[in-house]
């Protein structure tokens, strides 16, 4: 039985891959390895998983639904984890097309990719905590309304759920949508504040702190996400033929954290004082997001283990190692 891994390159991927495969698990890998940020960093990672047994990678975009079907035709492919999508608030601004190909007609390849699949047992899906978009309740339950979404990025991710479940209903495709709450960890994204807080601060250059650090994130680490991940993978949603196989779960660290106290714990982890620019809020942008995770918990038993105060030195130490940065 094999496992066909979707953006596999990518930060969450590539973790979600390792842990796979380290409990024996076959997979196939694909990513189109694009210039969203700096290739040679999803090719280190792509090294990584490419040295273990049991890893096989195709360089595919999900976009192209011919190349697509025509590179894993005849592959035995029984579990879907589809984590590919072009990422990102802010650029999806400028960049609107890149979302609705990768994030709309990429998730539309890969369910009936997946419908036509014999043994299909699940596909799990990454949306986003951005879909909550204008609500002001908190925290953010997975019974909100989501009906107010505030950029290009958080549209496409909740058009991706209510495809899932228009798929889940018409052919009792069993899938469980997951939505992220502000990942962070070694191998993360680049274009993330916490990366771009430590470039800069390490080559002595002022940081851009949007709206006046008013701003509060539910950071969740890496091993806390895979460990969501693998626990709605492995128990996929049963089907009772009364409602769609179709679940849909946030998966964050249920503590919301000021933006402040996160650049003074990076500013403590690097023995730096950060210079701060403060800034109005970009657009695209939501002041706080606070998951309530009490569904994933009942389910599945997840239970958030790295506090940020401990994530951070974590994320911290990789960073220097990978850029051979010497106190």
């Amino acid at each position: 039985m094999t496992i066909l891994l979707t953006g596999a390159a990518g930060f969450i991927g590539s973790h979600v891959s390792r842990a796979l495969l380290a409990r024996g698990e076959q997979i196939i890998g694909i990513d189109n390895l694009n210039d969203f940020y700096r290739v040679q960093l999803k090719r280190d990672r792509l090294a990584a998983l490419l040295a273990q047994p049991g890893f096989r990678f195709m360089e595919l975009d999900i976009s192209d639904r011919e190349a697509f079907n025509s590179a894993l035709l005849g592959e035995k492919i029984t579990r879907v984890i589809h984590l590919a999508a072009q990422a990102g608030v802010r650029y999806s601004i400028d960049h609107p097309f890149a979302y609705t190909n990768a994030n709309v007609t990429g998730h539309l390849t890969v369910l009936e990719f997946c419908r036509h699949l014999p043994s299909l047992q699940h596909l799990v899906y990454a949306s986003s905590s951005s879909v909550y978009g204008g609500n002001q309740k908190l925290p953010f339950s997975e019974s909100d309304p989501v009906n107010r979404p505030v950029s290009l990025y958080a549209a496409t991710k909740l058009a991706d759920e209510l495809m899932s479940h228009t798929y889940a209903h018409l052919y009792r495709l069993a899938q469980t949508g997951l939505r992220f709450f502000t990942v962070y960890g070694p191998w993360g994204r680049p274009d993330m504040a916490m990366w771009t807080f430590t470039q800069a601060i390490l080559a002595g250059k002022p940081i851009r702190v949007f709206n006046h650090g008013g701003m509060k994130r539910d950071f969740t680490f890496i091993d806390d996400i895979v460990a969501g991940v693998l626990a709605c993978f492995d128990k996929p949603p049963a089907d009772d033929k009364n409602t769609a196989p179709h679940r849909i779960y946030n998966i964050g660290n249920h503590r919301p954290e000021k933006l402040t106290y996160m650049i003074e714990l990076l500013e403590n982890a690097l023995g730096r004082k950060a210079e701060k620019i403060m800034e109005p809020m970009q657009p695209g942008d939501v002041p706080e997001t606070y998951a309530d995770i009490s569904a994933i918990q009942r389910d599945h038993g997840f239970a958030p283990a790295t506090r940020i105060e401990d994530g951070i030195p974590r994320f911290v130490e990789w960073y220097k190692n990978y850029h051979g940065v010497n106190d």
